[in-house]
This record gives C-alpha cells, structure tokens and sequence, in this order.
C-alpha cells in the first residue's frame, strides 16, 4: 500500500513543478507565450491556477497518507533494530573482524637501494 501511494505521490509531485514552470510570472518566465493557442489568456491562467490547486490538495493528502501509514506501521521503523545482533566478546562489527595484521619488526634491514636508474644528484 505504500508503494503504491508513493509512486502516486512522486506523480503528482512531477506534474505540480511542470505546472508551476509552465505558468506566466510576472516577468514572463518560463510561461507560454503569445497569444495564439486553444484557449485565451485568461482562460489558461484560470485553467493552470485550478490545475495548481487540484494538484496542491493531492500532494498534501498524499503526503499525509505517507506519514500516517508511517506512524501506524507494523514492522519496525529503526534501522537499527533491522541489524542482526552479533555473538563476540567486542562491542562492535569491527572488534569482529579480527585483529589488524602486523608487520614483522627488523630493525637492522639495510634501506632499500634505489635502482630505478634515474640520477638523484649525488
């Protein structure tokens, strides 16, 4: 059910920001030009400002339907109860994982040599 309501909602959402990108402001915008067309003027900026309105109405409705299907929801709403719990002496995912690999101790290797043959200046 709410998927469904969702993917009403994302439709209604496109077509109420096309509508208001269509409409006339008052320094011309993206509105439809010229006179020419199958209604006059006025007759479109009455017919888009309904439209604004209609769409305004089912975009709260919707929005309030989510919210309240949200609210009364039966399966748990944290994302942290989702996680399974996990067995180990450590406190977190990463004290599960084990200890960091460490790197042998030689403190009397000599320094690698630089034999790439490129002249360092010295």
């Amino acid at each position: 059910m709410q998927n469904v309501l969702i993917v009403i909602h994302l439709m209604i959402v496109i077509a109420l920001v096309g509508i208001v990108l269509i409409q006339r402001s008052e320094g011309g915008g993206l509105g439809i030009g010229g006179g020419s067309g199958f209604m006059s003027a006025r007759g479109t900026a009455n017919a888009l400002t309904r439209t604004t309105a209609i769409l305004a109405t089912l975009f709260f409705i919707t929005s309030l339907g989510l919210g309240l299907l949200a609210r009364y929801e039966s399966r748990p709403t944290d994302i942290l109860d989702r996680i399974p719990a996990i067995e180990g002496s450590g406190n977190g995912i990463l004290d599960s994982l084990g200890p960091a690999p460490q790197a042998p101790a030689t403190p009397d290797a000599p320094a690698p040599q630089d034999n790439t043959g490129v002249p360092t200046g010295n």
